[in-house]
């Protein structure tokens, strides 16, 4: 009898201790003490993610009606926090490497230091050519069904060194994800890389391959693969790289060939990304792939884009929090976006940048884990790319003079992934007034960051309220703010 009551007594302590670690693991976030230190971008002002204010919170139990709110509730958490980061292309690679070494370090340090710029953590990079490359190439000769001659000697002139420097200038840590945009040439139903096209069955297998092929070779070179997704863009047909997947042909692919072909290689822990096309057509993709079991059990979750305007409209947000609320176990990932149709008259359009805040701060609010900007880095003409498809990136090169070009896009992005850091908690956000958009997220040291933009033409004086604490911000217009306390 003794002995059982000892156990339980031992059981009883141990209970115990576990509910007092949990109750100190999940401290309440609090105010007290607090400063809110803001971080300004705006319109017609020299401020770019400027400190301009350090304020105290003061007691506000109920605000009124006249009073534009923001209201942040530290109790009510959602997703966990992926990365912000963009694409390095062959485009990239190529401009980086005309520049100075010391404009190359300003470049890198500007992406990815957290401390010298804004500290991306994610990044995307293309299998074989895209349309952002000089020219199509694959790492096989055309015919090899067997994959004998794949090797990325191709990528050893350039974008291979620039995404090695990327990582040691980012911690030596970086979450990478790759895209293919199209198989080899004799793989496909048009006997092309462009203009669209489908993946013949025979060639499921090999091209299932391919992907473990590249994993490989890349990480031989030391660079650690994180995910991959299916294909870039599987509705269109491009005049560029592009290869069509109805969702049907897609969901096959990944339950017959990709994830168990992955797996056999070693890779079942390397995620897997459907979709990745515009935010238009995710719902049906996510119904007919995330609704099979056995296909879904290879998918890490969804990769969208933001050209759905492309058919004119506004960008359809929704879509995301749909997908998001009918399969909550699967992730979402913004794995592309840029301002298309490159004008160099309109490198300090401000519109650019707040296309870029508005989007994210949305697909956050819509369950997004991670956002990716498509090239870091392009030339005075929006390029090269091989087809014409000129852009617009965060920062140009002027390869002419060798000099950086920093966009309003770069600032936006910066005031998301220069203080949130992977890992972070969304937090429940929302605003008394349209003029205004926010989110939140709480770092695992427990500062919280909230993200303020000012959509209106007028400077708006606003309450940021946690509980009964607030404190007053004055925002101008068309302008960003980071709230970090």
């Amino acid at each position: 009898m003794k002995k059982i009551v000892t156990s339980t007594l031992v059981l009883i302590s141990l209970f115990a201790f576990a509910q007092q670690k949990t109750k100190i693991e999940t401290k309440s976030f609090s105010t007290k003490g607090k400063i809110v230190m803001v971080y300004t971008t705006a319109e017609n002002s020299d401020l770019r993610i400027s400190n301009t204010d350090n304020l105290k919170f003061f007691e506000l139990k109920q605000p009124n009606e006249r009073q534009i709110s923001v209201f942040v509730n530290p109790q009510k958490t959602f997703q966990t926090f992926l990365g912000i980061g963009g694409a390095i292309t062959d485009a990239s690679a190529e401009v980086f490497a005309k520049l100075t070494l010391d404009k190359q370090q300003e470049l890198l340090n500007a992406y990815y230091s957290k401390d010298k710029g804004i500290g991306y953590s994610l990044m995307r990079t293309n299998i074989h050519s895209c349309d952002f490359s000089s020219g199509s190439y694959t790492y096989i000769k055309e015919g090899d069904k067997a994959l004998n001659t794949f090797n990325i000697d191709h990528d050893r002139q350039f974008r291979i060194p620039m995404i090695k420097k990327a990582i040691a200038v980012a911690g030596g840590k970086i979450t990478l994800f790759v895209s293919p945009w199209s198989p080899p040439a004799f793989m496909k139903s048009n006997k092309k890389m462009l203009q669209g096209g489908t993946l013949l069955a025979e060639f499921y297998q090999p091209w299932a391959k391919y992907y473990t092929k590249f994993i490989k070779a890349y990480e031989k070179e030391g660079i650690p693969i994180w995910g991959i997704s299916i294909e870039n863009e599987p509705m269109a047909t491009q005049k560029w790289e592009s290869c069509v997947y109805t969702a049907e042909e897609e969901r096959d692919f990944l339950k017959n060939h990709l994830g168990p072909v992955m797996k056999k290689a070693g890779y079942g822990n390397k995620k897997i990304i459907v979709w990745d096309h515009n935010r238009d057509l995710m719902d049906q993709r996510a119904n007919v792939i995330f609704s099979d079991p056995e296909a879904a059990k290879y998918a890490w979750g969804m990769g969208f884009h933001w050209y759905e305007t492309w058919a004119g409209g506004e960008p359809m947000f929704d879509n995301v929090g749909k997908v998001h609320e009918a399969f909550p176990t699967k992730n979402l990932m913004f794995t592309e976006g840029c301002v298309e149709k490159f004008d160099a008259s309109k490198f300090q359009l401000w519109a650019n940048g707040e296309r870029y805040g508005t989007s994210m701060i949305h697909d956050f609010n819509n369950g997004t884990v991670g956002w990716t900007d498509w090239n870091i880095l392009l030339d005075q003409n929006g390029g090269p790319n091989h087809v014409g498809n000129f852009c617009f990136a965060p920062i140009h090169a002027d390869t002419r003079t060798n000099e950086l070009i920093y966009t309003p896009s770069y600032y936006y992005i910066g005031h998301f992934s220069k203080f949130i850091h992977p890992n972070a908690k969304r937090v429940s956000t929302t605003v008394s007034r349209s003029s205004l958009i926010s989110t939140s997220f709480i770092n695992s040291n427990g500062k919280m960051v909230t993200v303020v933009m000012n959509q209106s033409k007028e400077k708006v004086i606003y309450n940021l309220c946690v509980g009964t604490q607030a404190t007053e911000i004055s925002i101008l217009p068309n302008a960003i703010q980071t709230l970090v306390y």
